[in-house]
């Protein structure tokens, strides 16, 4: 049974950093491409950055890109998301996704491949 757990969520003022963390198991991790997506209540889940099995490729969508900074340790199966910069719109529940075993350098960036989620963590961004 495969299991996804986001953790790091907080309150922060605007301009302030964080960092997530996602641990995945029941699954071969360093085989399974993974994203970041986040939920504003109300809106439809988007998705923020995307890596690679082996960590060689990732991708940020526009709204996050040159602030966040996604990266994995393989050999601790841990997905992170450090948040810099952040304003009031980040404001989300954020949600860790493991896509399955992918090429070592591929990255998948559509919802639909995703095929395991976590329960997301709440971050806050307070102006």
């Amino acid at each position: 049974q495969v299991q996804v757990v986001e953790s790091g969520g907080a309150l922060v003022q605007a301009g302030g950093s964080l960092r997530l963390s996602c641990t995945a198991s029941g699954l071969t991790f360093d085989a399974s491409a993974m994203a970041w997506f986040r939920q504003a209540l109300g809106k439809e889940r988007d998705g923020l950055s995307y890596i690679s099995p082996y960590g060689s490729s990732t991708y940020y969508e526009d709204s996050v890109k040159g602030r966040f900074t996604i990266s994995r340790d393989n050999a601790k199966k841990t997905l992170y998301l450090q948040m810099n910069s952040l304003k009031p719109e980040d404001t989300a529940m954020y949600y860790c996704a493991a896509a399955g075993p992918r090429p070592p350098w591929s990255v998948v960036r559509y919802f639909v491949d995703y095929k395991y989620w976590g329960q997301g963590t709440q971050v806050t961004v307070s102006s």
